[in-house]
């Protein structure tokens, strides 16, 4: 991690109180008046004698005409219904002892104040828009016609110079954290390179870079010259509070900043900011070694192309960025389609393998889709990538999330930082555990500093910390260990966009599906009418060969040999199981067709009732039923839902062969149920509540999970087990999806099993 981002945030800390555009003090080349909606004079730049040839008692709380003439009070009026921000200048002239004197009147409002500032000049003259036009025109052109991003900014820093002939004039890039880079630089042939150079964020802190995105131009023509003091009338306790001089021309300079430049051996500055997709960008920075002042009028020029420079930087992209740019479009939109037409979407994101890691130019990846993880390329191990996506669950709750340096976030990382100093995370699913995370190496580099970087920062005796100008900036190289190369907002852009396109496909098939289900439904409801036809209509015969064959047991059995009497009682055995079977398909039907009677019911009376009826048919000893806590009371068909109960809990019972049988009814709680990823659906607004019946029998192989829900599907043979139609679980699947369900089992051969159920989300 570099020095920069260690600086950064200690920087925060230590200036955020400084309120730096309430200075209380302007420069002293001019003078400021800051006027009253009725233009009284209510604060005034102590210095009004020695260029209006007034001290200042004598113009506070004074009208403004007394200083000037009506036409131009007339022009200053009209800033009241001007937009707080917008500066506009004149020429204006006043008579002083010393004659007619003129002045640069700039002039901007403030809440409801009008602060008027005052800079002595030659004459009334304006520059001609030929004189301006002339100035300006060739610099433009050359910049627009130079494609290149950084053939662009040296272009700029040499017209800059021509314009105010400064000793050195460079542009500073800021990076994301507010540390800067000097990337462009024009400067005299006997002063010292500073082109590639770094500097901390505390070299420019947070609120001087406000003001810098604020006022697009400041300008200190002598580092060295006292401040001037600004004061109010002693009447005007409402207006002597600091005025907000975020927009003053003449605004007095911070202490360090006057320190900091003394240092480096610069007496006058000329600061242009950069603007570029409304932040600020960087600046144009021109520094001379002996005081310079610039009229007002050439700091206009240089602010206009400033502001040209500001709007070309939104189209001079560096052409090989741009090519990359593209190149990661047309291999996002091959992906894509791929995986819109895949079956299998976890196979889609992996293979062929390049292609996951080529959409953000990885060297590493690994896809999460609830517990089953799979790596891509140069990864840490399973266990680091699943400790890490625990770490992700608590820690980051955006959908993207990028470090280049994941060490410096989670300590752990450093065993893995060969792979893994970089992060690209992306959350599929706010639900469900879904995630893409990409992966890129350590890359060790080496900065140049201008400076000590964390010179800046002062250790006092009682450990806290002051702010303070650097005093040397002398080249100081850095390694920089634990980080990757950054990641760039195209591939940002490329990983947001996989995710929307995810999203999309997921919903188109969402909506493939409905049209099938509704097909399905169809066709269940006719299922459902021809099996309780069928089922009605067989249980005649059935009753007539059951009759018939009892009949032949006793009136004609002793006219049968053995083997025929055997062959009659087997008929008869049959025929009432195949009536069981009957019965449960009448019942299954029955379920699909039948109204649920829904009303608010306490499970605890519910399962107290079910309960009951169990032990009615079975020794106490037999039975050893748990319920781990009070149940809540749900919306449901009473009837139905004791039939759920009834059947896990025999079936608990019947499928155990230890000596000391048990089984456990309950609820889980919220954390619990995000634990066991239950959550099904999406959509939903309420968290449905997860019933479970736990038990200590024999248990269910994993791949019969499924099957033992389907009708009359046995699992052993008949004799084994107490015998059973193998339809329980089928009409309690039937039941609970009729309630808008779902219901399914995790288990352990030779441990036990846990049914799982839900009925709906309405808890009462």
């Amino acid at each position: 991690m570099s020095q920069s981002d260690v600086t950064h945030t200690q920087a925060t800390n230590l200036i955020h109180h400084e309120l730096i555009h309430l200075p209380s003090s302007i420069q002293s080349y001019g003078v400021l008046l800051a006027l009253s909606p009725q233009l009284k004079i209510l604060q005034v730049s102590n210095n009004t004698q020695e260029f209006l040839g007034k001290e200042p008692h004598h113009l506070l709380d004074q009208p403004l005409g007394t200083l000037l003439n009506a036409e131009q009070v007339k022009a200053i009026e009209s800033f009241f219904q001007q937009e707080e921000g917008y500066v506009n200048s004149f020429k204006l002239s006043i008579q002083t002892l010393k004659g007619e004197q003129y002045f640069d009147g700039i002039a901007h409002r403030t809440g409801s104040t009008v602060i008027l500032e005052l800079e002595p000049t030659d004459s009334l003259n304006q520059i001609s828009f030929l004189s301006f036009h002339a100035l300006a025109t060739e610099a433009i052109a050359k910049m627009r016609n130079t494609s290149n991003l950084s053939d662009f900014l040296h272009l700029v820093v040499s017209e800059v110079q021509k314009v105010t002939d400064y000793d050195r004039v460079m542009v500073y890039q800021f990076n994301n954290v507010g540390a800067g880079t000097v990337v462009a630089e024009v400067k005299r042939s006997d002063l010292s390179p500073l082109l590639g150079l770094h500097y901390p964020a505390t070299d420019i802190p947070q609120q001087a870079r406000e003001l810098y995105k604020r006022c697009l131009l400041r300008f200190i023509p002598d580092m060295n010259t006292p401040t001037v003091e600004v004061i109010a009338a002693e009447n005007l306790e409402t207006h002597s509070t600091p005025i907000d001089l975020s927009l003053s021309v003449l605004r007095s300079t911070h202490p360090c900043c006057v320190e900091y430049h003394q240092n480096m051996g610069v007496a006058a500055i000329l600061v242009i900011s950069l603007i570029k997709e409304q932040k600020l960008w960087g600046l144009i920075a021109c520094h001379h070694l002996t005081p310079k002042y610039i009229p007002y009028e050439t700091r206009k020029i240089c602010e206009f192309l400033g502001q040209i420079v500001s709007l070309e930087l939104e189209h001079k992209v560096n052409q090989s960025e741009l090519d990359y740019k593209i190149k990661l479009q047309s291999l996002q939109a091959d992906f894509i389609e791929s995986i819109s037409k895949a079956d299998n979407f976890r196979e889609a994101l992996v293979n062929p393998k390049p292609r996951l890691l080529d959409v953000v130019n990885a060297q590493g990846a690994a896809v999460c889709l609830d517990n089953d993880i799979t790596l891509v390329a140069a990864t840490p191990n399973i266990e680091e990538v699943r400790t890490l996506i625990e770490w992700v669950d608590t820690q980051i709750s955006d959908n993207l999330f990028s470090t280049d340096s994941l060490p410096k976030l989670y300590p752990e990382a450093i065993a893995f930082k060969d792979t893994a100093s970089g992060l690209l995370l992306l959350r599929i699913s706010k639900v469900r555990r879904y995630y893409i995370l990409w992966f890129r190496p350590e890359v060790i580099q080496t900065i140049n500093w201008a400076g000590q970087p964390n010179e800046s920062i002062q250790i006092n005796a009682d450990g806290s910390m002051t702010l303070c100008p650097r005093a040397s900036f002398e080249l100081w190289q850095e390694t920089v260990r634990l980080t990757s190369l950054a990641w760039m907002s195209c591939e940002l852009d490329s990983a947001i966009a996989l995710r929307n396109a995810i999203v999309g496909i997921v919903l188109s098939k969402a909506d493939e599906l409905a049209k099938i289900n509704q097909e399905l439904e169809r066709s269940n409801r006719e299922l459902a009418s021809f099996a309780f036809a069928a089922s009605h209509d067989l249980k005649e015969p059935l009753r007539g060969i059951y009759n018939y064959s009892n009949v032949l047991l006793e009136d004609y059995a002793p006219l049968l040999d053995e083997d025929g009497v055997e062959y009659l009682q087997t008929v008869v055995s049959l025929s009432i199981r195949m009536e069981t079977l009957i019965n449960s398909l009448l019942r299954l039907s029955l379920l699909g067709q039948t109204q649920l009677n829904l009303q608010a019911t306490d499970f605890n009376e519910l399962l107290h009732q079910v309960i009951n009826v169990i032990r009615a048919s079975r020794s106490p000893a037999q039975l050893d039923i748990r319920i781990s806590k009070p149940l809540p009371t749900i919306e449901c068909d009473p009837v139905l839902v004791s039939e759920v109960f009834s059947n896990l809990i025999i079936n608990a019972l019947k499928y155990n062969d230890k000596p000391d049988k048990w089984v456990e009814i309950g609820y889980l709680d919220i954390n619990e149920q995000l634990e066991k990823r239950l959550l099904q659906h999406q959509q939903q607004t309420l968290v449905p509540v997860v019933f479970y019946v736990q038990d200590n029998g024999i248990g269910i192989p994993e791949h019969h999970h499924q099957n033992i829900f389907k009708l009359f599907k046995r699992l052993h043979s008949q004799e084994k087990y107490g015998g059973g139609t193998g339809a329980g679980l089928a009409i309690s699947k039937k039941i609970v999806e009729r309630h808008g369900g779902h219901i399914w089992v995790e288990s352990i051969v030779g441990i036990g099993s846990v049914f799982y159920f839900t009925l709906s989300n309405d808890v009462k």
